[in-house]
């Protein structure tokens, strides 16, 4: 049988067996293979692994593997979007050869093509057999939270909103000569406050510490607690910021900080998903600014303003600031365009911010200052924090080298994107150039615990980003080693000497071939160690 637009089109819906792709939201490869699928007219079963994350097991069993997409025609498992993609290749060039006018037997002389024909011929005309995939029903789809906040808001929301509608007690007030925009004093707030609960000014002042412990009110002067005199105070969605979530209400009742963020990168890698081009290779980060999924991302991380961070334990912090920084990259690159240039990055990566936990957050602060611990980034001369920066206090106790495969700058070098949770199975979901590995979050709203943790995940992150060419490439017969220039960048995150670096890179990688080139060449101590050049360009359209 040869594969002719005319076949795929005359039996399209005549398969007795089953064409089936194991998927994720967001994921290119993914959206790539299906297009494929259907440029040839060849009709699918998708099975989301989102929507149905208790499949996840079923496809690493028949598979072996944790990345998708994964393609079976019937119960034979044609591999990823790569491995398909070669199938189809000579049926893309054997359209050009028919329209050129040139002898169709140069159309079907590889054994991709004779390949992709049998698989056809084999769905077309044979029933998929039990020991297949077997497609999901969608009226059994469990109950897996979309991208809206829920809908209740916290009990003391309606007192703030009164709150900021009192003009005569919020203005701009000074302190020597200097002005407190939209300020207001501690004693007109208990008074404010007596008033409208009906109650003395005791039980007043006990209400309002309340609305500082909510994060709702905070001192000019950081950390004060709610004094009945002129101690200045400001509503948060008041404070003078130019961070990405600035200026917004945060009335909603919220539960974790945690569910909060899963919730956040669920929902921008849902946009990304949904404004991927066809061949999974563009982003429209233009169309995702302007699209309604967008303004109900806005109300989500305006929540972030009051998130209650102070008591996250590591695993929390790991996965929170990870998700967190993330999802602020895409977001500042629909507010700031992409940066072009060395300046622009520095500016970007230090102007882009989000306000968390009444605290006021840039990228680098993120990276450097919380995550790994306060050390110096790339172009930094001091420390994020200094000793007397309240923010101090959140910062990992100890650095985590793993966090550098887990944070995505928006560049094409950058490692996988990736949805974190501090207690998850054992599959990881990601939107990368090269693979994409399977996340489940468990529910997000109702995440039971696991065997695996944060680590897991970062190990597994780190092992797919190493195992790709943009991570560490091995040619052992020329005694070459190349590495991401992360590995230059962050060197003291990962040993004190570059041997120390190429021992934690092989301990990271997974066992194969690369694995074990690399081990002679470390035992023989006759190579070459060279970093990779860095692609800053970005997948916008």
């Amino acid at each position: 049988v040869k594969l002719t637009n005319n076949y795929v089109s005359e039996y399209r819906m005549e398969f007795k067996g089953r064409i089936l792709i194991y998927s994720i939201s967001g994921c290119r490869h993914c959206k790539a293979a299906k297009e494929k699928l259907t440029s040839l007219n060849l009709p699918y079963s998708d099975v989301n692994l989102d929507n149905h994350p208790d499949q996840r097991d079923s496809m690493m069993t028949l598979t072996n593997q944790s990345s998708v997409p994964q393609i079976f025609f019937n119960e034979k498992h044609v591999g990823g979007n790569t491995e398909f993609q070669a199938l189809v290749t000579y049926y893309n060039e054997s359209k050009k050869f028919i329209i050129l006018g040139i002898c169709r037997l140069m159309c079907f002389s590889t054994q991709a093509e004779e390949e992709l024909n049998k698989l056809i011929e084999m769905v077309k005309n044979t029933r998929s057999p039990p020991n297949a995939p077997q497609p999901v029903s969608e009226s059994n789809q469990p109950d897996v939270p979309g991208r809206l906040l829920p809908s209740e808001k916290d009990e003391m929301s309606s007192l703030v909103e009164d709150l900021s509608k009192q003009k005569e007690i919020i203005y701009d007030h000074r302190r020597f000569f200097i002005s407190k925009p939209k300020s207001f004093t501690g004693d007109d707030l208990i008074t404010f406050i007596a008033h409208e609960k009906d109650t003395d000014r005791v039980k007043a002042q006990e209400i309002g510490q309340q609305l500082i412990a909510k994060k709702f009110i905070a001192s000019v002067n950081k950390g004060q607690p709610l004094r009945d005199d002129s101690t200045l105070y400001r509503l948060l969605q008041d404070s003078p910021s130019n961070a990405l979530n600035a200026g917004l209400p945060a009335y909603k009742a919220l539960t974790s900080a945690s569910e909060l963020s899963l919730l956040i990168r669920k929902t921008i890698l849902n946009l990304y998903g949904d404004f991927l081009s066809k061949d999974g290779k563009h982003v429209d980060y233009k169309g995702i600014g302007e699209s309604k999924g967008f303004k109900d991302y806005i109300e989500q991380v305006a929540q972030l303003q009051r998130a209650q961070i102070d008591e996250l334990s590591r695993q929390e912090k790991l996965a929170f600031y990870i998700n967190i920084y993330n999802a602020l990259v895409i977001h500042a690159n629909i507010k700031f365009g992409f940066p072009e240039s060395a300046w622009k990055r520095f500016k970007f990566f230090n102007d882009a911010s989000y306000i968390i936990g009444g605290h006021e957050f840039n990228l680098q602060e993120i990276e450097n200052g919380i995550l790994r611990s306060n050390r110096k980034g790339v172009g930094m001369l001091s420390k994020p924090f200094s000793k007397s920066d309240p923010r101090i206090q959140f910062i990992l106790e100890s650095n985590e080298p793993l966090i550098h495969f887990a944070l995505v700058c928006g560049a094409k070098s950058c490692p996988p994107i990736k949805t974190y949770s501090p207690e998850v199975s054992r599959t990881n979901c990601c939107i990368s150039e090269f693979s994409c590995l399977v996340t489940h979050v468990k529910h997000y709203f109702h995440t039971s615990t696991t065997s695996q943790n944060i680590e897991a995940q970062l190990k597994l992150a780190a092992a797919s980003f190493i195992d790709g060419d943009d991570g560490c490439r091995v040619d052992k017969p020329q005694g070459l080693i190349g590495l991401s220039r992360i590995f230059k960048w962050y060197k003291e995150d990962f040993g004190k000497s570059p041997p120390e670096v190429l021992v934690w890179v092989k301990e990271h990688m997974s066992n194969g071939l690369k694995k074990q080139d690399l081990t002679a060449l470390l035992e023989s101590n006759t190579y070459k160690l060279d970093y990779l050049t860095y692609d800053w360009d970005s997948n916008k359209k």
